[in-house]
């Protein structure tokens, strides 16, 4: 691994635990059962649903996500509005790979993933049939190119989601906002809406079930979550930013990080030994890739590509 890739200290041991009441596990397999026959939906009805318009695409998607978090037995409750339409980065904290679904409950969109979950057994898929835009995280000559990408699904009029702190966390504490994806709004002149995620048991207090961290086997955390009761998971869409107030990405990111951080002030405190991320540059932040604001043009072709996005990446 490339030392200048985000990483997080959260581990499955110290953040993934449930403590709240538990399914049985005949209702877990039933679970198990709804959650695949929606995904196989979901690869078979993904070609036609492409050619419907812009406005029943988007409900028959927000359907379709909501459907498939709620398969788990995970009750889904949305904060704020989405807004008026056309393109938008959307940034968000990142904690599992039901934050994908449970965005796209609230606001359908392009997501911006690793391109690891090409290999992912069926998700993989379907996710390449939603149109995901996949970033090689361990190649950061790769970068500039994906931020065109981005920047073209996003002058297209597209909503592109991605997951800035670059690695999940358990959701009791964060990293920080990456920099690089903030390029894409400054070079295509779009709003920046943050959103913060947040998954609690019945008590309030926040849910280890659903956090995908550390080395976590996706079969294990599915099997953790179908198991999971009381589980509600949240989603905040905060006030927009709006193009022009930031000159710099650095500036950007910061801005929409503090207000991802701000819904949290009254969360219990993180669990031991999970601090903080320090909030030192990465190498992306660098003086190589630490260019004015103006482009990122100069590093690459000019011709914007199509784009797209999944547990994630900046």
């Amino acid at each position: 691994m490339n030392v200048w890739l985000p990483t997080s200290p959260c581990t499955p041991e110290a953040c993934a635990g449930h403590e709240g009441s538990t399914a049985s596990v005949p209702r877990a397999l039933l679970r198990l059962a709804a959650a695949v026959a929606l995904i196989l939906l979901g690869i078979l009805g993904a070609p036609p649903v492409r050619l419907l318009p812009a406005g029943p695409r988007h409900r028959v998607v927000r359907a379709w996500s909501a459907a498939l978090v709620r398969a788990f037995g995970i009750r889904i409750t949305v904060h704020g509005s989405p807004g008026p339409g056309g393109g938008r980065l959307l940034v968000a904290n990142h904690i599992s790979w039901l934050d994908i679904p449970l965005v796209a409950a609230a606001l359908p969109c392009r997501m911006l993933a690793k391109s690891d979950i090409r290999a992912w057994p069926v998700l993989g898929r379907l996710a390449g049939r939603a149109g995901t835009l996949f970033i090689e995280r361990d190649r950061i000559r790769a970068l500039p190119a994906t931020v065109e990408a981005i920047t073209g699904a996003l002058l297209a009029g597209d909503r592109v989601t991605v997951f800035p702190e670059g690695s999940t966390w358990c959701g009791r504490a964060g990293g920080t906002f990456r920099r690089a994806a903030f390029q894409s709004a400054l070079d295509a002149r779009v709003p920046v809406q943050p959103l913060r995620l947040t998954y609690l048991r019945a008590d309030g207090h926040p849910a280890g079930a659903p956090a995908f961290v550390g080395d976590d086997p996706l079969t294990a955390s599915l099997w953790r979550i179908a198991r999971a009761r009381g589980v509600r998971a949240e989603i905040s869409l905060l006030p927009r930013i709006p193009p022009g107030r930031y000159a710099h990405r650095r500036d950007l990111a910061a801005a929409a990080q503090r207000a991802v951080a701000g819904l949290t002030t009254t969360s219990p405190d993180p669990l031991p030994g999970i601090p903080a991320q320090p909030a030192t540059p990465s190498a992306t932040d660098r003086d190589s890739a630490n260019r004015p604001a103006a482009s990122v043009h100069h590093w690459v072709s000019s011709s914007p590509a199509a784009a797209s996005s999944l547990r994630t990446p900046s």
